[in-house]
């Protein structure tokens, strides 16, 4: 009795040998069967349908959104404040995450065929990204409350100078909180990536050839066991919780300001900051409440029906989360007014540069008919 497993753990792969390894040292004579971890064909299912659709459209409107957002403020913005640098960066971040996003779809539902270096580049750089953009979002809202609490120290406390250290901090930031990641990824062919076969009286075995794969891999069970917990728990910490509580207490100290000022732009000020904490608490909060919940029963025997239950949530979740990227441009581009002038200015500069273009065409046309 044979049976297929399809894992992404190499602390799996090193359970599974060991597997393989007690069944060759016996010396039983009945039929023998190999159970191995969970398949997760629910999971698998869901995430082909996600990839297919859900994530083609995330990395559609992802690009298209922050490249604009990225050309808006790069040259049409004269005078930069510390939140448009900000903005910048987020729209670089978001831009360079729905990059890689196609290709990590691609290595999590196929294989990895493009080596050891392009494997650790695309993953570090997911996760340089991923941190970068949340933690931009944070100095976002301490920028906000500076700017609207402390006005009267606005021009001290915001040089522009600042600016660009306090971006670079991030960026290092983000790199260091990466490094398990740019380590312990690697291009390897799985023994999870085959059919494990276990000779019996009735049959021969066979082998099918696995596929390369970027996924984490480790020496032994204790790193592995390290590592899994660990990596979520800073992923949690810094790319979520973090900024969320940074978000609270400084948009509810810009919240009462506000209300307490009688100014019709004032009070719309007010639902922008609402947009902002809810768009980021309806996209993050599902996915990293599930994402703790796994963390936490890690290493707890599940049911498979449980288990495969569960991973389709994250699977899903993590899609809502991807989402955010697409909607950063709208929350915190779109709406402002100088954003959408500057916008129209772009469209009205390409319709322009579209008609001389065709003047142009034309004048030549005419010359060369006489």
């Amino acid at each position: 009795m044979l049976r297929k497993m399809k894992t992404d753990s190499s602390m799996e792969e090193l359970i599974l040998n060991q597997l393989v390894l007690n069944y060759t040292d016996s010396e039983s004579d009945y039929n023998a069967e190999v159970i191995g971890p969970c398949t997760f064909n629910i999971q698998q299912s869901v995430k082909n349908v996600l990839s297919l659709y859900v994530h083609s459209i995330i990395c559609i409107l992802g690009f298209v959104g922050n490249i604009l957002v990225i050309i808006t403020y790069a040259l049409y913005k004269n005078t930069k404040s510390m939140t448009d640098i900000f903005l910048l960066n987020v729209a670089i971040a978001d831009l360079l995450f729905v990059l890689a996003l196609p290709f990590i779809v691609y290595n999590e539902l196929y294989s990895w065929p493009m080596g050891q270096v392009a494997c650790k580049l695309l993953r570090g750089s997911y996760s340089v990204n991923l941190y970068s953009g949340m933690l931009m979002l944070a100095c976002i809202s301490i920028d906000r409350y500076i700017a609207i609490i402390h006005a009267h120290r606005h021009f001290r406390l915001r040089l522009l100078s600042y600016n660009f250290l306090i971006c670079a901090f991030v960026w290092v930031c983000a790199i260091l909180l990466s490094i398990p990641t740019f380590v312990f990824y690697q291009w390897y062919e799985p023994m999870n990536g085959t059919t494990v076969m276990v000779e019996t009286k009735e049959e021969e075995p066979t082998l099918t050839a696995p596929e390369y794969v970027c996924e984490m891999r480790f020496e032994d069970s204790e790193t592995a066991k390290t590592v899994k917990v660990a990596s979520p728990s800073i992923q949690l910490a810094f790319s979520f919780f973090l900024p969320l509580i940074i978000m609270i207490v400084c948009y509810t100290a810009v919240i009462v300001a506000l209300m307490k000022a009688r100014n019709f732009h004032r009070h719309k000020a007010v639902w922008v900051v609402l947009v902002v904490v809810v768009v980021f608490i309806t996209c993050h909060l599902p996915y990293n409440s599930v994402l703790l919940y796994d963390t936490v029963s890690m290493f707890h025997l599940l049911p498979c029906e449980e288990a495969d239950a569960w991973q389709t949530a994250l699977t899903v979740t993590q899609s809502v989360a991807y989402m955010h990227c697409c909607l950063n441009p709208v929350v915190y581009g779109f709406i402002g007014v100088r954003f959408r002038t500057n916008l129209k200015k772009i469209f009205q500069d390409l319709r322009c540069l579209g008609k001389n273009r065709a003047k142009q065409s034309s004048f030549i046309l005419v010359e060369q008919l006489h």
